[in-house]
């Protein structure tokens, strides 16, 4: 491949490019790349172990909710969920939903991978004690990418699938929602509130403070999961808007990243010291991305609609302040 200052094009001709990504094509159809059990097997007990810790988390959401009260109300402990199956069971609604998100967002990588015949593991959940019981899941790519069409489709797949199932649980929580005027007076922590969410809280609650709105954990699961597409949405390193950033500009991948990563440390000044551990983040995986069979064919016009159509999912989603702690 030659990189001139002008137009880029690639010294091989139509053939020989089809001769690279071709097979790769005919893989996806014909011959799915093989996987060994034993990453099966540690993809299954990531999910159980995951189950586990989200249910734990979501019997204190369900806790809190039957007394009228925000999440983070009472102390956090979800360990007391294990002092009895049907209290632990309580944590239901959260993990079946939190959990159905983040698999229909990391499954939506995984098909568009296999429609290219690109090879990538199982879908990997991270069970993790914090608020919400895990760090959310991840999927490993293990073979070069066709080209920006490709690589695109497998960006965007993800948050726009994820997204998708959000949305009705959300819908479903405001639409039955408690309305509980100071509802989150002694709450340890405070949930920041999406554009999406006032939206819909206006739509159908209209005049009703958003914060008064007390969401069963089955709200609380879809906010965690529009939180987790905003963030994967942000157009940074190998993020699912990263990936959709080098599909669309790769040559301008890297500046727009560190940009992203200066802007998230900027947002840790001025909102919330989180962004610092997201930036952190961001800049320890660093900027690289995928190999490109064929980097320079062009993104057509409709990916570039549905490139739109990933920022004004990322608008709905993206929160400055997600969580605010307060003084109780």
């Amino acid at each position: 491949m030659s990189e001139g200052n002008g137009n880029r094009t690639s010294t091989l001709d139509a053939a020989e490019r089809d001769s690279l990504y071709l097979p790769l094509w005919m893989e996806g159809y014909n011959r799915p790349q093989p996987r060994s059990r034993r990453t099966l097997v540690i993809a299954v007990l990531l999910f159980l172990a995951t189950v586990v810790s989200t249910l734990s988390v979501g019997a204190q959401f369900a806790e809190d909710y039957a007394h009228g009260v925000a999440p983070f109300t009472s102390d956090f402990a979800p360990w007391r969920s294990f002092a009895t199956l049907r209290l632990l069971l309580m944590g239901l609604p959260f993990s079946f939903t939190l959990m159905t998100i983040l698999l229909a967002h990391e499954l939506g990588h995984f098909f568009a991978c296999r429609y290219y015949g690109i090879a990538a593991s199982y879908p990997y959940f991270i069970p993790f004690p914090s608020i919400f019981g895990t760090m959310g899941a991840f999927i490993r790519i293990r073979s070069p990418i066709v080209n920006r069409k490709a690589l695109f489709d497998v960006g965007i797949a993800g948050p726009v699938v994820g997204f998708l199932f959000a949305v009705p649980a959300l819908v479903l929580a405001i639409a039955y929602a408690k309305v509980v005027p100071g509802a989150g007076a002694n709450a340890q922590l405070v949930f920041g509130v999406p554009l999406l969410m006032k939206l819909l809280a206006h739509l159908l609650h209209p005049g009703i403070d958003p914060h008064a709105l007390l969401l069963h954990p089955i709200g609380s699961a879809a906010w965690v999961g529009l939180f987790v597409t905003g963030l994967n949405l942000i157009p940074i390193g190998q993020l699912d808007g990263g990936h959709i950033l080098f599909s669309l500009s790769s040559e301008n991948h890297r500046r727009i990243s560190l940009a992203g990563v200066i802007a998230l440390l900027f947002m840790g000044a001025i909102f919330s010291p989180t962004w610092y551990f997201w930036a952190a983040l961001a800049f320890l995986f660093g900027f690289r991305h995928p190999v490109l069979l064929d980097r320079w064919e062009p993104i057509d016009t409709k990916r570039r609609v549905w490139a739109l159509v990933a920022l004004a999912i990322f608008i709905l989603c993206f929160m400055p302040v997600p969580l605010t702690q307060t003084g109780s």
